[in-house]
């Protein structure tokens, strides 16, 4: 018992030396933890050691509903130094920018398509490329018919907040000629079809249904003997089973309708039909994990990622209700996805490395 006294009477006292430090010296701390954030995070490269071969990062794996472990959907693929964006939702610009990944490196944005959950942080990836990125030339953007579109109202919404910040900090340092964006727009189709191939790099897109959302596509990126494949929202669909053949990952949507009809029915109890309508609307163009699950083991992937979740799943604890029955349709690995999640596949090996870049 007095060893007992005497460690407790010890803890005690450390505590309060503590909680006394803090109190004299917090103004010090505060500004050492500064400066050690500041040297530790800023100019840096989290792909600086990444292997020559494609590095997939899971920048945003959120959907429209509110989840605070999660933004909007964007997933990044790097091929080499190159870095190629898949979408951009809400927050995922500043995302990119919290990783730690290369503005001065993104090379062009791929749209899968025009629902706003996918584009409304676009304007955020344009501004940064251009001052973070120090671009000399517009953002090319790719996607389906009607990109032109989109890619018009964001230059015309941007352009009064681009010329003040040539105003305020000159031509010097942010170029005209860096800012906005390029629409490189293509048809899509139901068999797929190359709509990118340079230096090594080939993106293949085909069409996927996510009706009445027409145009959609799904997205298939090859390097150097290693491959993803992004399905953008879609219902389980053949097309995107070929466009998989044999890749390394499948990123893949993901509607757990056991969940989200169970949210309709509350809100039906709540007296809220209109939000419960909407609910129950989303149910029929999606794909639920099983689905997902299906796709992934018909056409052969090595590895299926989930993302861009509904509803939201903010923990892990739900994890295993979410994905209840993918393991009977898929003997491969799942991962649920998470921000910041990151998968190298080096161009030397046929192995996927996990990592995270937070």
């Amino acid at each position: 018992m007095r060893v007992l006294k005497i460690i407790l009477i010890a803890a005690t006292v450390l505590v309060l030396a503590v909680i006394g430090a803090r109190t004299l010296f917090g103004v010090q701390i505060g500004e050492f933890a500064f400066k050690a954030a500041v040297k530790s995070t800023l100019g840096q490269n989290a792909l600086a050691d990444a292997p020559d071969g494609l590095t997939v990062v899971l920048v945003g794996t959120g959907s429209p509903l509110p989840d605070p472990g999660r933004v909007g959907p964007m997933t990044v693929v790097v091929a080499g130094d190159r870095v190629f964006i898949v979408d951009a939702g809400a927050g995922s610009g500043r995302r990119f920018g919290e990783l730690r990944l290369p503005w001065a490196n993104v090379e062009a944005v791929f749209l899968t398509h025009f629902h706003s959950d996918h584009i409304d942080g676009l304007g955020e990836v344009l501004l940064q490329h251009w001052a973070a990125g120090g671009a000399q030339a517009p953002l090319p953007i790719h996607g389906p018919d009607g990109v032109g579109q989109v890619v018009a109202g964001f230059d015309a919404a941007y352009a009064l907040d681009s010329a003040y910040r040539i105003a305020h900090h000159g031509a010097d340092v942010l170029s005209p000629s860096g800012q906005g964006a390029d629409a490189v727009p293509f048809t899509p189709a139901s068999t797929a079809r190359k709509v990118y191939d340079r230096d090594g790099l080939s993106v293949t897109a085909v069409s996927v249904d996510h009706d009445p959302i027409e145009p959609a596509v799904a997205y298939r990126f090859d390097y150097k003997g290693r491959s993803v494949t992004i399905s953008g929202d879609t219902v389980k669909d053949p097309r995107l089973v070929a466009l998989a053949r044999d890749t390394d990952i499948l990123v893949h949507e993901a509607l757990n309708a056991d969940m989200v009809s169970q949210i309709r029915d509350q809100l039906n109890a709540n007296g809220q039909a209109r939000l419960a309508a909407i609910m129950n609307d989303i149910l029929d163009y999606h794909t639920t994990p099983v689905e997902g699950a299906e796709v992934a083991s018909e056409a052969g992937a090595r590895m299926l990622v989930f993302s861009h979740f509904v509803p939201a799943v903010p923990s892990r604890l739900l994890y295993p209700a979410f994905l209840k029955g993918t393991d009977d349709a898929y003997d491969g690995p799942i991962i649920m996805g998470e921000d910041g999640m990151a998968f190298e596949l080096s161009a030397s090996s046929e192995n996927i490395v996990r990592k995270r870049l937070d």
